[in-house]
């Protein structure tokens, strides 16, 4: 089944950060370029897994319907989805949003699963929202642990930036209502 190969290849490039010594090893062994990009690859070969698995998964005869969600998830997931763009921006914004958030990108992941898990009810949805939601608490634990910064570092913005970041997300999150998730998901959100 690819969708559950690619999260297993996906994740597991996300989860080795989480073990310090496997992360450093593979940093000397490969060098720090070598180590991203094949960080990189092993990712992006995942994703495109993922993808393609959970589009055929759809409407393969395996993908049970395990509950039928409420119309009205839908708008909670719609709801919940603004600010998880938001903070998906802001993690590459230097802001207060980013400061206040921490790890802004585990909390848009986490939010983006929750709101995903709340409107769909097929099996294949549960796997795929239910995986990520768990490697989003997973990591952000690690995180805390490892006192890990992110991707930048100890930058900081200001008010500007914050204005940047909300934008930025909010423009994310009106194109993938109107048009984006149709055109990379296959199904239209409204209209």
């Amino acid at each position: 089944m690819l969708l559950i190969l690619g999260l297993i290849v996906f994740l597991g490039a996300h989860l080795v950060p989480t073990f310090p010594k496997t992360r450093a090893s593979l940093r000397l062994s490969l060098g720090e370029n070598g180590y991203k990009g094949l960080f990189s690859i092993v990712s992006l070969i995942g994703l495109v897994m993922i993808v393609s698995g959970f589009g055929a998964a759809r409407t393969a005869s395996w993908n049970t319907v395990l509950w039928s969600p409420p119309v009205w998830t839908k708008h909670i997931a719609f709801l919940l989805m603004w600010p998880a763009f938001i903070l998906l921006a802001a993690a590459y914004i230097p802001s207060h949003i980013r400061d206040r958030a921490k790890h802004p990108m585990l909390a848009a992941i986490k939010i983006w699963a929750l709101a995903h898990l709340i409107a769909n009810g097929d099996l294949a949805g549960v796997l795929l929202f239910a995986s990520f939601l768990a490697y989003g608490v997973y990591d952000r634990i690690s995180v805390k642990k490892r006192q890990a910064l992110g991707p930048l570092g100890h930058k900081s913005g200001g008010i500007f930036n914050d204005a940047m970041a909300v934008l930025v997300g909010t423009v994310a999150y009106v194109f993938m209502l109107l048009w984006g998730h149709a055109w990379l998901i296959g199904l239209r959100l409204i209209g």
